[in-house]
């Protein structure tokens, strides 16, 4: 599902993703949800608005897609797809420097 996603990205944006990898995983660690919320995804790097110039040798910045969290929702698989695909897009727009208060006004979170 996160490569169905992945695949219908706008080319504009497929265009500015630089140094990511995206990855799907189990749970989060502790260290990724400190409250224990059972989050769905986190991404995990320095956002294309906070580079500078000096930007180099890092290593890629992630987007972690925790599937179990998504499971443990009990959606049927329309409902489940569509929480995947905001979860993705969600990440994606960090990693291109929108932060969670434009997220919300944009109904994103």
């Amino acid at each position: 599902m996160v490569d169905e996603v992945l695949a219908e990205l706008p080319e504009w944006v497929l265009e500015r993703i630089d140094n990511l990898v995206i990855v799907v995983e189990d749970r989060p660690t502790p260290e990724q949800d400190p409250e224990g919320t059972g989050i769905l995804g986190i991404y995990e790097g320095v956002s294309l608005s906070d580079r500078g110039f000096d930007y180099f040798g890092y290593a890629p910045d992630r987007i972690v897609i925790f599937y179990r969290p998504h499971l443990e929702l009990d959606l049927d698989d329309e409902a489940l797809a569509a929480e995947i695909r905001v979860t993705v897009l969600h990440e994606i727009a960090h990693h291109l420097g929108i932060d969670d208060d434009r997220l919300h006004q944009l109904g994103w979170d």
